[in-house]
């Protein structure tokens, strides 16, 4: 396996939640490899007027809350991390690029570099400009650059940040980072699928009967407000993390495991799903107050800067179709939104039921002229988050029979979960990084991808839709219910297991 080579990790953003929170615990979990910490230095940047040692002790803590000991921790602070600020206007790249290279002599540094950009949407190209004109998109060694999401505001914004980025970057030299795409659970959905005869060739609309996606969030904006209003629930969740989920599910096997492979198989499904119908495949919605946990929850509203009349969602439920040959005619329904009543990343597979039932889940004997007779139908769960796994609904009969001499049947599940299997599941930032480390660009997307995504929700974004309200606490507004019930074949879709 190839070795991470030395390198300098220089993260914009560097006094932000996300360092403190993600990058650091990741950063320092990565260099429990002895050699890997070696080769790895790290330095923040950021407009606050920091010192080498205030960074440090800002890690310290943030590690300490990870619950590393604290000797460790020291030792690897003042060996590996330093800080430069980019001065009060954040625009001082001069002097960035002066440190990068004192660094690297001092430390004998090939040249190799990787430019994390936490930054707010707002200057992902002011920093792309800032360091191209100083020539830190160049070096002896390696340079790449990582941009969290959201990439673009709109289809028109994602292409002109596209252009931005490679007048000073080359697309491989691009890491657009999700971090849903570093959980196990959705790296394992190309070896369940296609590792697994007996799933593969039943992925398809001859077996299944639709698919659904739910990331649900039990919190609400936070101290957010101010930027999520300005986005709202399909751009900050749809657009990017529910989507490409389902390219993960709905793409054909690659014709390698190779980065590009794999992305182009992506890029075709999103060719092929039909623009969502804003009046028939869509309902949003806003969070009012309610109780969760037993305590009351304020709506969103009344978060701070959230304006008093905003009509700015925070659920969204749509129904996409992919028209291709795998998938014509199964529905993908995605539904995401904050006050839920708990966190949970899964996508359910529900597979077709038998075409003539002999039993009935109340153990009441069948009669196959009844259309109305039907075994409830197997389910395939993938858990992303919290407890990421596999679980497999299937009928069994019960034990004994009933009154009547019928016999009962009973929904069972086959499970497995990464953490009982295989310990502890690495934190997604943490694979990322070392994808990026690597020079892997596989978990990462691509310019065409970012596009094709944009313009898919290009008709919902310009839609003027209404917002209903659902209580904190709920899954969602009531006319979710209702429509879902027009989506699906087999009944309408309930709150996820």
């Amino acid at each position: 396996m190839p070795r991470i080579q030395p390198h300098l990790f220089v993260i914009f953003g560097a006094t932000g939640d996300l360092t403190k929170r993600k990058l650091i615990p990741a950063l320092y979990s990565l260099m429990q490899d002895a050699d890997v910490a070696r080769r790895c230095v790290v330095l923040g940047t950021a407009r606050s007027d920091w010192s080498d040692e205030r960074f440090r002790e800002e890690a310290r803590e943030a590690l300490r809350d990870n619950g590393y000991s604290e000797e460790a921790v020291a030792k690897w602070c003042t060996r590996n991390l330093y800080y430069q600020c980019l001065g009060t206007e954040g625009n001082d790249y001069g002097q960035l690029r002066d440190r990068v290279e004192q660094l690297e002599r001092h430390l004998g540094l090939p040249g190799n570099r990787a430019f994390y950009l936490s930054l707010p949407p707002s200057v992902y190209g002011p920093a792309i400009e800032g360091l191209g004109d100083v020539g830190l998109n160049d070096s002896s060694g390696w340079t790449r650059v990582v941009v969290e999401k959201p990439f673009g505001y709109d289809l028109d914004s994602a292409q002109a940040l596209n252009d931005q980025v490679h007048r000073h970057f080359d697309e491989d030299q691009v890491y657009r980072i999700d971090h849903y795409l570093g959980k196990e659970t959705v790296q394992n959905l190309m070896a369940f699928r296609f590792g697994n005869a007996l799933f593969e060739s039943m992925w398809n609309r001859e077996h299944i009967d639709r698919v659904e996606i739910t990331v649900a969030e039990p919190l609400g904006v936070g101290g957010r407000g101010g930027y999520y209003d300005q986005s709202g629930h399909v751009r900050d969740m749809v657009q990017n993390h529910l989507t490409q989920l389902l390219t993960l599910v709905a793409m054909e096997p690659p014709a390698s495991m190779e980065a590009n492979a794999i992305r182009d198989e992506k890029v075709k499904v999103l060719n092929a799903l039909q623009q969502p119908d804003p009046e028939t495949d869509v309902v949003l919605g806003q969070y009012a107050a309610g109780t969760m946990d037993g305590e009351r929850v304020p709506a969103y509203r009344e978060a701070p800067d959230v304006p008093a009349d905003s009509i700015t969602e925070t659920f969204a439920a749509l129904r996409l179709n992919v028209a291709n040959w795998r998938w014509q005619g199964v529905p993908f329904l995605l539904r995401t939104g904050k006050r839920l009543p708990r966190k949970l990343t899964q996508i359910a597979v529900r597979f077709q039921s038998a075409p003539i039932s002999l039993f009935q889940s109340d153990g009441a004997p069948c009669v196959p002229q009844n259309a109305d007779c039907e075994a409830p139908p197997n389910e395939l769960l993938i858990t992303l988050q919290p407890d990421e796994g596999f679980d497999l609904r299937f009928e069994v009969k019960a034990p004994g029979t009933s009154p009547d001499g019928a016999m009962a049947l009973e929904s069972q599940h086959l499970s497995f979960s990464y953490q009982d299997a295989f310990g502890p599941v690495p934190d997604a930032y943490e694979t990322l990084l070392r994808d990026i480390l690597m020079g892997d660009p596989t978990l990462f997307v691509r310019a065409d991808e970012v596009e094709a995504s944009w313009q898919l929700y290009a008709g919902l974004l310009d839609a003027d839709l209404p917002v209903h309200p659902y209580e904190a606490g709920t899954w969602g507004p009531a006319a979710v219910d209702r429509l879902l019930a027009t989506w699906t074949s087999g009944g309408p879709a309930s709150p996820p297991a």
